[in-house]
């Protein structure tokens, strides 16, 4: 078998990626801890108790930025791709460091990732012109730059609103890459440039969570939530553009996690009458955490995403009817199990009332 990518040994790329993540982070761990560049505790929004150094991100970023310079093709879209990244992951940064005292306004927020997006699209040519649903081809045409920004600015308000829990975020975004390269090798299409980005960040990610992993000694902030969110968004888009991926199943069902918790923070904070951004500590990973223990929340929440992305490879080595049955059961098992907690519905307010 050919582990290599573009001339480069596939386990060389991750891990040469993961030693420098590894090293970048710790570094950053104490540069944030020297400029007080820290994560405070907060009752109505965070579970930590106390200070935490915020700058994880920024090492990601740097292992990145290394794994392009030794690994990855130098192009257009490379280029775009180079300067949106960059862009998303300031933004983040002056959140981090400003909150504490004058948090940015969403709409400012929402404003930039639009840019950043459209840095992707309109100059990379970054487009999700068609793709196949349960089936039937889907050809976008002239909503094709539109759709694809949406789905760069709504996978990086995904994967930052689930990063509330040590772990989660950097293993979810993890399990992503590593599910993206598989199938690459499963289908031959180790050259592409989805799969060497799926490879860098992998290493990456890995590397952050050694750092990050319960009990974390780092948060990665929302410079490095954000950051992971557009690459993932990116790596979801260049997987069409290279007929890695065809169906918009599969990297819906690898992010099965993330879509459904903001689409229930939505869902619940309409009907509480709240702003859609309005922050809380009713997420999935806040109702396990009501059950378990962190480390347990983690895992389980792990198990699920694995699920469904061992599902997914299945799906991808041709098993479409059996795999249909199975994401049916898996949407269904974890659909009942968030619908008895509190995640859209305050189901024990009443109870507390009656014992009151």
């Amino acid at each position: 078998m050919d582990f290599t990518v573009n001339g480069h040994n596939i386990f060389m790329i991750v891990g040469i990626t993961f030693l420098a993540s590894v090293i970048f982070v710790e570094m950053m761990k104490r540069v944030a801890i020297f400029l007080k560049v820290l994560d405070y505790p907060n009752e109505k929004r965070k579970i930590h108790t106390k200070p935490m150094p915020m700058l994880g991100g920024i090492g990601i970023f740097f292992a990145f930025i290394l794994g392009y310079m030794l690994f990855a093709p130098q192009n257009n879209l490379m280029i775009a791709i180079l300067i949106s990244s960059f862009l998303i992951m300031l933004l983040g940064l002056f959140d981090d460091m400003t909150k504490s005292e004058t948090p940015m306004p969403n709409k400012y927020k929402v404003i930039v990732q639009l840019i950043v997006a459209a840095i992707v699209v309109f100059y990379g040519g970054l487009n999700l012109t068609k793709a196949t649903l349960f089936g039937f081809t889907l050809n976008f045409g002239f909503l094709s730059p539109i759709l694809s920004i949406l789905i760069i600015v709504g996978t990086i308000n995904a994967i930052n609103l689930i990063d509330g829990l040590d772990g989660l975020c950097g293993g979810i975004a993890s399990i992503y890459f590593l599910t993206i390269s598989i199938i690459g090798f499963i289908l031959n299409k180790f050259g592409g440039l989805d799969i060497i980005l799926s490879l860098i960040m992998l290493g990456s990610t890995l590397g952050y969570l050694v750092h990050n992993f319960p009990p974390a000694r780092i948060y990665q902030g929302d410079a490095g939530s954000t950051f992971l969110g557009f690459m993932i968004s990116v790596i979801f888009l260049l997987g069409f553009k290279t007929t890695t991926l065809t169906s918009l199943i599969i990297p819906c069902l690898i992010l099965a996690i993330p879509i459904m918790d903001t689409l229930f923070a939505i869902i619940r904070r309409k009907l509480k009458g709240q702003k859609i951004d309005h922050a809380d500590k009713e997420h999935i990973h806040h109702q396990f955490l009501k059950k378990f223990s962190k480390k347990s929340t983690l895992l389980f929440i792990y198990a699920i995403n694995l699920l469904f992305s061992i599902t997914t490879i299945f799906y991808t080595l041709g098993y479409k009817n059996e795999v249909a049955v199975c994401y049916v059961l898996l949407i269904f098992i974890v659909l009942f199990l968030i619908l008895k907690t509190d995640v859209i519905f305050e189901r024990n307010k009443k109870t507390v009332k009656k014992k009151k």
